[in-house]
């Protein structure tokens, strides 16, 4: 969708302004207006959902057998 943008805070503790950066340059690097600070805009976090999914359930141990055998 063009036009949508996300909220970053800048990293630097003197500045902590706010910017608005297109949903587009996630995984890039961006300057802060204020003070010209370069910020890495996150990617896309995975919902929670597709988190779970795409990890395994765990599985239980094989039984082994008994071994004493007479």
């Amino acid at each position: 969708m063009p036009g949508d943008h996300i909220r970053i805070m800048c990293p630097s503790l003197t500045c902590r302004r706010v910017l608005a950066v297109p949903a587009n340059s996630r995984g890039k690097n961006v300057r802060c207006k204020g003070c010209g600070a370069t910020i890495r805009v996150p990617e896309k976090a995975p919902s929670p959902a597709a988190a779970s999914a795409a990890t395994p359930a765990p599985q239980a141990a094989p039984a082994t057998p008994n071994a004493k055998a007479a």
